[in-house]
């Protein structure tokens, strides 16, 4: 017996799956934005210190949810696509105990390296204290962070996209309110600062992995966790061929990030607080992009485990264009009236100068990346992924060496924005052309 994603029409699946994944997605990026707004309450160097240890918390949330849980998807969609049901419930405890075990290695790194790393990073004096105070609590919940988002993907490739969106929602809630009143103070609730921020984060994503945890033994989910199925090499080598290819494009996007604002700042600090707001609302384009890939993934998946190679293919190019199109229309709407984003966060006119140029330069690129991370997702559940990590792997390389050469030349910030663009359009590019020449067949 097929399973409905294998078979429904391709279109409206899409929106249907994507749309709950976008609001969860969307609230998340938000809860960061609030999470970042608390920290500027306490002062300059709590937010110096947010800014040092916040791409490692993306780059954790990146790799829990994005790579090893793609890897998961990937695994348990192909095995239902098969019909395979046997296979895909022992995929869950495998599923649980990678989680379990990056989410522990990930604790006892930043336990005892915790100030090595921020230091190699530029962090010193009070910045580098503010910074340790939330990322110990920060990252003594890892296990927390990683069982949410493994067992989430696991429900999201047996087709059901509702459940872990409405959970993570209600954790995105959760984190905004507990961050605020211990973090900020409240009533008779003192303030604990740093600590307090971090601590609503750890609560809110430990209750999160116990509801998973919870509802994968009940009647209610299609796929069961059972402690007492057999462990096998060849289940965790399904999951960590994918996730642990997806985790080099993490890593990559990461990079890509903080070469570009090291970069950035050779140009003064009007041209840093432009890109400063590009980022922000590109950080929110992202989330969007996501719930498409995450879409695609399943289906893909199914449909390669049912054979169905031609519609697995179809899935990924009609995902990705819906993508493009929609973050595309939002980057030509910035390109036009920069003003209706940038004016939120600066009254500074060379700031809004500088934020108007850069949506000018790249906000027509916008559809390019968006085509180029649908795409990738949807190589998650093919487990076809060189292509995609080549291309990515290329836009560093192009962002790094134009950043560098601007730098030794004079060159101007317009001038970096043009790489930066530039560095979008390839990658998008380059992805598709990757994935057009990639054979799906198994």
């Amino acid at each position: 017996m097929q399973h409905a994603l294998t078979t429904a029409p391709i279109v409206p699946t899409i929106w249907r799956l994507a749309l709950p994944n976008g609001l969860a997605m969307t609230a998340a990026a938000l809860v960061s934005i609030a999470e970042t707004w608390y920290v500027g309450q306490l002062g300059i160097m709590p937010l110096a210190g947010m800014a040092l240890v916040f791409p490692l918390v993306m780059l954790q949330q990146m790799l829990s949810a994005g790579s090893m849980g793609g890897g998961i998807t990937s695994a348990v969609s192909r095995a239902m696509g098969a019909n395979n049901l046997e296979k895909a419930n022992a995929l869950v405890l495998h599923a649980a105990i990678i989680g379990l075990s990056v989410g522990l290695l990930f604790t006892v790194v930043f336990s005892l390296f915790s100030e090595f790393i921020f230091s190699a990073l530029g962090g010193k004096g009070e910045a580098l204290a503010q910074c340790l105070l939330y990322a110990h609590v920060a990252f003594a919940g890892s296990i927390s962070v990683w069982l949410t988002n493994g067992l989430a993907s696991v429900i999201r490739g047996s087709g059901n996209m509702r459940t872990p969106s409405k959970a993570l929602l209600i954790t995105c809630l959760v984190q905004v309110v507990l961050s605020a009143v211990l973090g900020l103070g409240f009533g008779p609730v003192p303030s604990f600062g740093m600590v307090g921020i971090a601590t609503g984060f750890l609560i809110a994503f430990t209750g999160s992995a116990l509801y998973f945890l919870w509802f994968l033994r009940s009647k209610n989910s299609t796929l069961r966790l059972n402690f007492n199925s057999p462990l096998s090499k060849e289940l965790f080598v399904d999951i960590l061929k994918v996730g642990g290819m997806s985790s080099i494009s993490s890593v990559l996007t990461v990079a890509t990030i903080l070469v570009v604002t090291r970069l950035i700042a050779n140009f003064g600090p009007e041209a840093l607080a432009g890109y400063g707001i590009g980022t922000r609302l590109e950080f929110l384009l992202v989330p969007i992009t996501f719930s498409f890939g995450v879409a695609c993934l399943p289906m893909v998946g199914m449909a390669l485990g049912a054979k169905l190679v031609a519609r697995a293919k179809k899935v990924a190019w009609t995902g990705a264009m819906m993508a493009a199109a929609l973050v595309g229309c939002i980057g030509l709407v910035v390109m036009m009236w920069p003003g209706l984003w940038a004016n939120l966060f600066s009254s500074n006119p060379l700031v809004l100068a500088s934020a108007s140029q850069y949506f000018l330069t790249v906000g027509p690129c916008y559809g390019f990346f968006a085509l180029g991370l649908c795409l990738y997702f949807a190589s998650q559940g093919a487990g076809k992924l060189w292509g995609p990590i080549m291309a990515g792997t290329f836009r560093l390389g192009t962002v790094a060496a134009g950043g560098v050469w601007l730098s030794q030349n004079n060159g101007t910030a317009d001038q970096m924005f043009m790489v930066i663009a530039a560095g979008m359009v390839s990658y998008g590019v380059l992805t598709a052309l990757t994935v057009w020449k990639t054979n799906w067949a198994r």
